[in-house]
């Protein structure tokens, strides 16, 4: 039987847990709409292609926002799909500060429970994820009220260049292998 946490039942983390996030690597990222409506566009054309709805836009917006709010992010492929959004962000954490830096925010808040592991206050792929999904929504609102993300996102460590080469491959691709998505309804 499954933990409950205030009454509710809980999913346990789908993350590796002996990963740190804020790790300088390159991360596979999928997020999906909620039930996986299509909210961003629709894929048209024998040469399939997705045409963005403003949706759509402001969901390919947002992604290319993020290294002005993150800079230790580099972006690579990224596509937005009719019902999910995949990306490769590559955590580049060059760390540059001088020695009388401000302090970082952990340093001045507790964190609630989690006390200094509380992943916001730190330089992860879930606090890029948490800015880029809840920017995304607080703007598609204003179009579609009933706009939402699923809760979670889906991640992938990539360990090799064969790899990197393998994923950025199937995101480039991924209009032409629209009807045989798992993503696709």
């Amino acid at each position: 039987m499954a933990d409950k946490y205030q009454n509710k039942y809980r999913i346990p983390s789908a993350r590796l847990k002996t990963w740190d996030y804020s790790s300088n690597a390159a991360y596979f990222i999928t997020i999906c709409t909620k039930n996986r409506e299509h909210f961003f566009g629709e894929i048209i054309g024998n040469e399939p292609t997705l045409q963005l709805n403003e949706l759509g836009k402001l969901a390919n917006q947002f992604w290319y926002e993020i290294p002005n709010h993150f800079p230790f992010i580099i972006l690579e492929a990224f596509i937005v799909m009719p019902n999910h959004v995949h990306g490769i962000l590559i955590i580049d954490n060059v760390e540059t500060r001088l020695i009388a830096s401000l302090p970082t925010p952990s340093a001045n808040k507790t964190g609630g429970i989690t006390g200094d592991k509380n992943p916001m206050f730190h330089e992860n792929i879930s606090r890029v994820i948490r800015w880029y999904k809840g920017r995304c929504a607080f703007e598609m609102r204003k179009i579609h009220a009933d706009f939402n993300w699923q809760t979670r996102f889906h991640d992938h460590i990539i360990r090799n260049p064969e790899s990197f080469a393998r994923i950025r491959n199937y995101i480039q691709n991924n209009p032409l292998n629209w009807s045989e998505d798992t993503f696709y309804s």
